[in-house]
């Protein structure tokens, strides 16, 4: 999920509307997918004047709107037309004034219906990248570990699964089993994956309401700290162990080194929950959750992308995320087996005759410069930005594509497969063990980074280190 920007996070506290607002209703008027109407939304929340109405930067599964109330700062969140969760945000709704009551720092309810959700604007940031780098939240970095487990112990001791009706309760490998079948694409380093989990499972714990999308970029935090959590949408019954390796998942640290958040380590994490109330957990349950948040992030990138191909969500956003995917692949690898070094790209593809110059990637820059130095703000820069992202992939795909699909087909050839289909399938029926499909299996998703995102290659983080023997060594696979 893309984090919200900086907008999304600001906002004083403030007393309720007066006045009802009609909530398990739906809102029909409220606009097309790009705009809001301003007097359906007055009218939704009990009458008073709306202004300075206007869409968020992010929300890539949902919208985000600022606007004033009467001159009260709020945010309206909805659902987009198309959406796979769509009719569930008023059982959200419900949740947050649960959560809050229990001390969970949330922001105020005001209205829900099944598609909206309209609460207080809350001051702060969410911008990952500002709260690790910029001066003035050193503090709110020295504290966030300890506020965040307090937060999620509160949530886990504090409400009652029972309280809010509805909410799944699944066993989360077979849903990402499930999930990853329904996108219809094979994906070897994946199974891998699925097969450690469902093979080396941890206690089963007395199930709580689990936020499902606990990180960075779904907390506003402040100069002395953690102010509100945010984008309930995932909430679940589960494990209270799955919120905390989520928290620990590479893709939240936004380039930083340390595990939890960018800002900590486990040890600390751990300490700091069971002080606050939460139940005892050790490193080696933690590692689960976390291998298991890891794929789980993948599995989401697949599922957005989806989104977009399907047509029910068209967005440059989320078809970008789906070439995410592969650099999750590597974190999820990279946690389960010891680091080995990336080989390098192949050479890129010559010019192609009989065109003129300027070739296709030439043509691709010059697409990507324009896009980059449009006078835009807000979300229409990002989704330029985005778009640029986008180009440079395309670019890259173009020079080293031919490369590497023979550089895959050799590597099928080895292992007696002719496809990714037949490979990922081998994976989960037992056919090949990790030890022998791991090597190829990594150098397979190596060579999608290289078009995908090759900055990903370099500075990777030392592996976790093996838990309990679950780790294969480089001498056993090479």
């Amino acid at each position: 999920m893309i984090s919200p920007g900086p907008a999304a996070a600001g906002a004083t506290r403030g007393s309720p509307v007066a006045g009802p607002a009609p909530g398990g209703e739906g809102l029909p008027a409220l606009g097309s997918p790009h705009e809001l109407d301003m007097d359906a939304l007055a009218a939704a929340l009990g009458g008073g004047s709306v202004s300075g109405l206007h869409r968020l930067l992010g929300g890539a599964s949902r919208e985000t709107w600022a606007f004033e109330l009467d001159g009260r700062p709020l945010v309206l969140r909805r659902d987009p037309s198309g959406a796979s969760r769509r009719g569930q945000m008023d059982r959200e709704g419900e949740l947050l004034r649960i959560a809050r009551a229990a001390g969970v720092p949330v922001p105020q309810v005001l209205a829900a219906g099944p598609g909206w959700l309209v609460m207080e604007f809350v001051k702060g940031e969410t911008l990952a990248r500002r709260i690790l780098r910029d001066d003035v939240y050193a503090v709110a970095r020295s504290q966030l570990v300890g506020n965040c487990a307090q937060a999620l112990a509160r949530l886990h001791r504090g409400v009652d699964p029972a309280a809010v009706p509805g909410l799944p309760a699944e066993d989360p490998v077979v849903v990402l089993r499930d999930t990853l079948d329904e996108a219809g694409e094979p994906h070897p380093a994946l199974e891998l994956g699925l097969r450690w989990l469902e093979q080396q499972r941890p206690t089963v714990r007395a199930p709580v309401v689990v936020h499902g999308d606990f990180r960075l970029g779904n907390l506003i935090v402040t100069a002395d700290g953690l102010a509100a959590v945010l984008d309930w949408e995932l909430a679940h019954r589960g494990n209270p162990v799955e919120d905390l390796g989520w928290l620990c998942v590479r893709s939240w640290r936004f380039g930083s080194p340390l595990p939890v958040a960018g800002v900590g380590d486990r040890p600390e994490l751990l300490a700091a929950y069971t002080a606050a109330g939460g139940e005892q957990v050790d490193l080696e349950e933690l590692h689960w959750w976390e291998v298991l948040g890891t794929l789980r992030w993948a599995v989401l990138c697949l599922v957005q992308a989806r989104a977009h191909l399907s047509g029910g969500v068209r967005s440059v956003e989320l078809a970008s995320i789906g070439r995410r995917v592969c650099e999750v692949e590597l974190d999820l690898l990279d946690l389960l087996y010891e680091l080995r070094e990336s080989a390098p790209p192949p050479p890129a593809a010559e010019i192609s005759l009989p065109h003129d110059r300027p070739t296709g990637a030439e043509l691709l820059e010059a697409v990507r410069e324009f896009l980059l130095g449009l006078p835009l703000t807000g979300r229409d820069l990002f989704l330029a930005r985005v778009s640029a992202r986008a180009l440079a992939i395309v670019e890259r795909q173009l020079a080293l594509g031919p490369s590497l699909a023979a550089e895959h087909a050799r590597r099928l050839s080895d292992l007696g497969v002719a496809t990714d289909e037949e490979l990922a399938a081998g994976i989960r029926g037992g056919r090949f063990d990790a030890e022998h499909v791991l090597p190829k299996v990594r150098a397979a998703v190596v060579a999608k980074l290289h078009v995908a995102d090759p900055g990903q290659l370099s500075e990777r983080p030392a592996p976790a280190g093996p838990v309990s023997g679950q780790c294969v060594s480089d001498s056993s696979i090479e």
